[in-house]
């Protein structure tokens, strides 16, 4: 426990914050969410930064080789909150507005434009709360 409480001292302290601007591509791909702990989803995403605030995108994402590919249209408005920049995440996936998600994360890059976001996110149509995970490049 005292060793996994120093790394995550260790990477916090090394990860700085991540402000978005006009112009910026976001490709990246990687989602921890969906049913349980031990399924993963890997969604391939590409995003655009409309403003210096607001970024929107697309992702192709499949639960399991059973399950149709969903195309999923998402934004993120960047703001402070509290002192930390954070953002606020909405998605609908197939563009269904029954089953919006809604978040709240934060983007960290890690080296130079490596980026990662861990955001939770609510599922207003299957009423589920989820930790989701993303990596990319910010160019």
């Amino acid at each position: 426990m005292r060793k996994l409480i120093t790394l995550l001292a260790i990477v916090s302290i090394t990860l700085s914050a991540n402000s978005q601007e006009k112009g910026d591509w976001y490709v990246g791909t990687g989602d921890i969410a969906n049913v349980a702990w031990t399924e993963w989803s890997v969604a391939p995403t590409l995003g655009y930064g409309v403003s210096d605030k607001l970024m929107v995108g697309i992702n192709l994402s499949q639960a399991d080789s059973a399950s149709d590919m969903m195309l999923d249209v998402h934004a993120r408005y960047f703001m402070t909150l509290g002192g930390h920049d954070m953002f606020v995440y909405a998605s609908a996936p197939e563009l269904d507005t029954d089953m919006i998600s809604v978040g709240l994360g934060k983007m960290f890059t890690f080296h130079k434009n490596v980026f990662i976001d861990p955001k939770v996110v609510y599922n207003t149509g299957e009423k589920t709360t989820n930790l989701m995970v993303g990596f990319g490049l910010k160019f």
